[in-house]
């Protein structure tokens, strides 16, 4: 019987792992503090609105208020502790985390379609027909009266003198108007 070298065994018979490398585990390791340090940014709001065990949870609250630089870490570090062993869908977090991060983009490029339309309707009469051609609006002449208010104030507005304090009541009551209508891009 002769003895083989290690160059003549199979490629089968090579040490299989069935475990992560330790580098594996330390990454997902630092990833969950990372999200942990997300959810200690958060505001009590939004930290409400997520479903996290009441530990966590508590030891978020704990971490928020500690000011120590030194004991805010490792607050936090056991943030991660505790992400790691309770039973949480972070998948589920970190989504809910890029909604609210890219959620808020999305109402702000709303909001400045709403302003640029309620220009528009302060200076072109047929922009009103144009929206009622494409949307329905409840109330037809509560909105004309609006814009009309609005254009009203707004001349008001130019006649002031210097370092006078506009109105913009109309003006402001123009844009919740259409803000209302729940308009489409």
């Amino acid at each position: 019987m002769s003895l083989s070298s290690p160059t003549d065994l199979p490629n089968d018979s090579a040490p299989q792992y069935d475990r992560p490398s330790k580098s594996q585990v330390k990454r997902d390791m630092l990833a969950l503090t990372a999200l942990g340090k997300q959810l200690v940014d958060l505001s009590p709001e939004r930290l409400r609105q997520l479903a996290l065990p009441d530990a966590l949870h508590e030891a978020i609250r704990l971490a928020q208020r500690t000011t120590a630089r030194e004991g805010r870490r490792r607050q936090i570090q056991y943030v991660g502790k505790l992400m790691r062993t309770a039973p949480i869908d972070t998948d589920a977090i970190r989504r809910q985390l890029d909604t609210w991060a890219h959620g808020s983009r999305e109402e702000a490029r709303q909001q400045h379609r709403l302003e640029a339309l309620r220009e528009l309707l302060l200076r072109d009469d047929d922009a009103l027909t144009e929206l009622l051609a494409h949307h329905p609006v409840p109330d037809v002449q509560q909105l004309r009266a609006t814009i009309r208010a609005a254009r009203k104030e707004a001349r008001q507005n130019e006649a002031l003198p210097p370092g006078s304090e506009p109105q913009r009541k109309h003006y402001r009551a123009l844009f919740q108007a259409l803000k209302n209508l729940n308009l489409e891009p």
